[in-house]
């Protein structure tokens, strides 16, 4: 926008450089250029300012595809003005020489009238094919008709315009016909993802059904182990055992054997000390063979007194002592016989 300053009577007007000015005065053109700054008077004087700098215009488009659908085209197309005298003579871009502002809207008169013309491009080739094929491709197809059509209207180059660029930014359906687009798409994404998750547990059920076999097999190798050490514990428990019976049965045997010799040798002397007393006493029975009872009586007596310790009382009548007198006086001279028969025997022997 030009800024303009009042000066008493006159006003100074100074433009930016991307706007292109016209001074006419009196009806006539006084001077035309970009970045312009004069002075002026208001009263015979008029001002035209056009903007020469790139200008985009936003447009959305609304048409029905070859199978009928409702689409909806959004995009940006980009233009200049390369002849403001041109575009001055078929828009009012005349300024007000109080604030430099224009005194009608003829941007917005001129983004209707490109919108209008790349709108007819647009829904003639949205017309042309089907929804699918319009969001596959209809980016670029749509695009590069809209800017061969501008391209080739003479509209456009009639208003000293120039197409610099065309974009499309969107294509878009209803949002009911787009969820259902959108459906199998979904769906698919939707399968591949719970296959994907049935993959992942089957690929963990197989690992922990590997681990589990995994640990089976070391329990069981484990019980194997175990089994063969009971198995040698178990040997060798019997081993010992068998060695400590084996011992037992030595060191019994030894014992018995032991005891076998000293009950033989026990015995063997018994008997041996036996047979000496009966041979003793068969020889004392064959010395006392001969002798009259009444020696034998008296023997007998003797022996008896010399095994008793005390006698409390002793009766002896005259009718049983004079009996046992002589028949103590007369084994004591047998006896001393007898004994001087022996000393006679082993003399005897002696000279022999």
């Amino acid at each position: 926008m030009a800024e303009i300053a009042n000066y008493l009577f006159f006003r100074h007007l100074r433009a930016e450089p991307s706007s292109h000015v016209i001074q006419y005065k009196n009806g006539r053109q006084r001077r035309s250029g970009r970045a312009a700054s004069f002075w002026f008077r208001p009263l015979d004087t008029a001002v035209v300012e056009v903007p020469v700098d790139d200008r985009e215009l936003s447009f959305i488009f609304h048409g029905r595809s070859a199978d009928f659908q409702d689409v909806t085209v959004q995009g940006v197309l980009t233009y200049r003005v390369v002849e403001p005298a041109l575009l001055a003579e078929r828009v009012d871009f005349g300024i007000d020489l109080r604030n430099g502002r224009h005194l009608r809207e003829p941007l917005e008169q001129l983004s209707d009238m490109l919108s209008a013309l790349a709108q007819q491009f647009a829904l003639d080739d949205i017309a042309r094919a089907g929804v699918r094929e319009l969001l596959i491709d209809g980016h670029e197809r749509i695009r590069r008709r809209v800017r061969e059509g501008l391209l080739a209207d003479d509209a456009l180059s009639g208003l000293g315009l120039e197409l610099v660029a065309v974009r499309v930014a969107a294509i878009r359906p209803t949002a009911d016909l787009e969820k259902a687009l959108e459906a199998p798409t979904r769906e698919t994404i939707q399968q591949a993802a719970d296959e994907a998750g049935f993959a992942r547990r089957a690929l963990a059920v197989e690992k922990e059904r590997a681990i589990a076999e995994n640990e089976l097999q070391n329990r069981i190798e484990l019980a194997k182990r175990e089994q063969v050490l009971i198995t040698e514990r178990g040997a060798n428990e019997r081993k010992r055992a068998e060695e400590k019976a084996e011992a037992g049965r030595i060191a019994a045997e030894g014992h018995a054997q032991c005891a076998r010799l000293a009950a033989a040798g026990q015995a063997e002397s018994l008997r041996l000390v036996e047979q000496a007393k009966v041979e003793a006493e068969r020889e004392r029975m064959a010395i006392h063979r001969d002798l009259p009872a009444q020696v034998i009586f008296g023997l007998a007596a003797q022996e008896l007194a010399g095994k008793l310790q005390r006698i409390d009382h002793l009766n002896l009548s005259p009718d049983a002592f004079g009996p046992l007198l002589t028949n103590l006086l007369r084994a004591g001279t047998a006896r001393l016989e007898a004994a001087e028969a022996d000393r006679e025997a082993d003399r005897d022997r002696e000279e022999r």
